[in-house]
């Protein structure tokens, strides 16, 4: 049985972990799909360059009311599809051939793994290895529901959906949360009729409310958005599927071409058995860590989606960073710094947040304060004629410590940047507003004046 000095599950972000200050260790790395992870094959990255593609396709709606006549005369699926995967799957065989045929010190073993022991993996390719160390890395897949006859009526998940061989006419996706957003998005974009299915009374709901509440009042004008609906049944049509729901006004059904299931995603940590290994885990399978990212037995670290809060790639990769850290140095440990973790949802319009929403500051009985500023106040919002958009502020009243920030409207996720620099190195409200120049007229005017609103002491 051969042995390694380390073991990593998962290509993600693991991947980063081995370098040039292990070129002595003997590494073993562990994948059962693409390798890349998610984020690289059927996430953040591919999902982006879709959106962006929709942001332009989207572009002729919108330019009417600034006086300018546009049309959108083709959507061309296949081509757009194959200029995405096309810069994608080269990046991730060029992946898999660098760590596993120049690298001298790696070995790649390319099927489903699972644990033996605490020190012991079979990989899943009919050879079982040994390790001193370990990291799981292994992230999440995508949850399916318990929905009557849903296998045999055929679906798609965010891993399928953007390799269609064609544009549907229509699309039904069940979910409400941001993957579900972002591919409302895209495809309605693309000029598919897209159905939402909610169980619960808004969408992304775990925004702050105020930002839910608008997000679903635009939603509303785009898409054919069924709230309060739970799916009973699936089944399969002469031309495509129909879903039989039960909502507020009794049973009900739609139909589409193609059906999407985007419910959320779940730890792969039953996949790999890690209760084998006297892994603890979370009820939700997430494996339980400690601040440096281990788990209850010393040697087994585990970061990214198969154990954080957080299922975002620039937290997992801030945690492969602390955890390479950690096994070079296992002396002098650092751990990750989960403060002020920063997200965002690239659908129509952005959202963008960090910090505490007003909600979880009134749960928490923390006395603060807010201010709101809407796009359509200041000069740049003028000139997009935004009439939606806002930035949201939490602040403690006394310090002038931001708690929270939220924006929904045009570039959120850039106009965002400031306020997470701000929280993370401990500026206050006053001392960023009035400390610094603002670019005049821009976007991030909002945030200057959302600042010099909060009422503090």
């Amino acid at each position: 049985m051969r042995h390694f000095d380390l073991v990593i599950i998962g290509t993600g972000s693991g991947n980063s972990i081995p370098t040039e200050a292990m070129a002595g260790w003997q590494i073993a790395i562990l994948e059962k799909g693409t390798f890349g992870g998610t984020c690289l094959n059927v996430g953040c990255i591919p999902t982006k360059m879709f959106v962006h593609t929709a942001d332009q396709a989207a572009t002729p709606a919108n330019a009417k009311k600034l006086g300018v006549d546009a049309t959108l005369d083709a959507v061309h699926w296949p081509e757009i599809r194959d200029r995405i995967f096309n810069r994608i799957d080269p990046i991730a065989e060029g992946g898999r051939n660098w760590r596993a045929n120049e690298n001298a010190n790696v070995t790649v073993y390319e099927g489903t793994a699972h644990f033996v022991d605490a020190h012991t993996i079979d990989t899943g390719t009919g050879e079982t290895i040994t390790a001193d160390r370990i990291v799981v890395a292994a992230g999440s897949r995508p949850t399916i529901p318990d929905i009557a006859d849903l296998d045999s009526t055929g679906f798609h998940t965010s891993d399928t959906v953007m390799r269609l061989d064609e544009l549907p006419e229509s699309l039904i996706i069940v979910g409400s949360g941001f993957i579900a957003s972002e591919f409302a998005h895209v495809f309605s974009s693309f000029g598919v009729k897209v159905t939402m299915i909610a169980r619960s009374n808004l969408l992304l709901r775990h925004e702050d409310l105020e930002v839910a509440q608008r997000f679903t009042e635009i939603a509303k004008g785009k898409w054919n958005v069924l709230l309060n609906r739970k799916t009973t049944r699936a089944e399969k049509t002469a031309t495509g599927v129909k879903l039989h729901l039960e909502g507020p006004n009794g049973e009900e059904t739609v139909e589409a071409q193609q059906l999407l299931v985007a419910v959320g995603r779940q730890p792969n940590s039953d996949l790999l058995q890690v209760q084998n290994a006297g892994v603890d885990q979370h009820g939700d399978g997430r494996v339980k860590v400690d601040e440096y990212q281990r788990t209850n037995q010393p040697h087994i670290y585990a970061l990214g989606d198969i154990s954080s809060d957080y299922q975002l790639k620039h937290v997992a990769n801030h945690e492969a960073k602390v955890v390479q850290h950690n096994l070079l140095n296992p002396d002098d440990q650092i751990s990750s710094d989960h403060r002020f973790v920063p997200a965002a949802v690239f659908s129509s319009p952005q959202i963008a947040s960090v910090g505490l929403t007003e909600e979880q500051a009134k749960e928490k009985g923390i006395r603060y304060v807010t201010a709101s500023q809407a796009y359509a106040s200041i000069a740049y919002g003028w000139a997009m004629e935004d009439t939606t958009g806002f930035a949201k502020l939490i602040a403690d009243p006394a310090t002038g410590q931001l708690l929270g920030a939220h924006i929904i409207g045009p570039q959120a996720s850039t106009v965002i940047q400031p306020l997470i620099q701000a929280m993370s190195f401990g500026l206050d409200a006053k001392s960023m507003a009035r400390g610094q120049y603002w670019i005049h007229p821009a976007m991030p005017e909002v945030v200057e004046n959302a600042l010099l609103n909060l009422p503090l002491d």
